[in-house]
């Protein structure tokens, strides 16, 4: 049975949420579609550096994970936010900054 799945804009309010409780400064960069949006998920780690989050789907397990799509300086993260935007104008882009590049994308109820 395929998983339900959430719409963007509560998902991204229930992230930010989550975030904020844990001390964890986050904004949204770029809002998309409320509904069928996809999200990409940056860390500033205040160094010059960022990690790019993504969700995929991972055919072993048939559910979505996260997934570190690149680490590398932050105009290289960046620029690869904008081409992702290029292609997908429904893209949300939720940039935290955390210097021990603390995410919460790993912790149960964020899938």
């Amino acid at each position: 049975m395929p998983e339900p799945r959430l719409a963007a804009g509560i998902w991204v309010a229930a992230y930010l949420r989550r975030l904020d409780l844990a001390g964890i400064p986050a904004y949204v960069t770029r809002h998309g579609d409320d509904t069928a949006g996809s999200v990409m998920v940056k860390c500033a780690t205040l160094d010059g550096r960022a990690g790019l989050w993504v969700r995929e789907w991972d055919f072993q397990t048939d559910t979505r994970q996260w997934l570190q799509l690149n680490d590398a300086s932050e105009p290289e993260i960046d620029a690869e936010i904008a081409r992702n935007i290029a292609r997908d104008p429904d893209l949300w882009v939720i940039e935290i900054e955390s210097r021990d590049g603390r995410t919460l994308l790993d912790e149960d109820g964020l899938a």
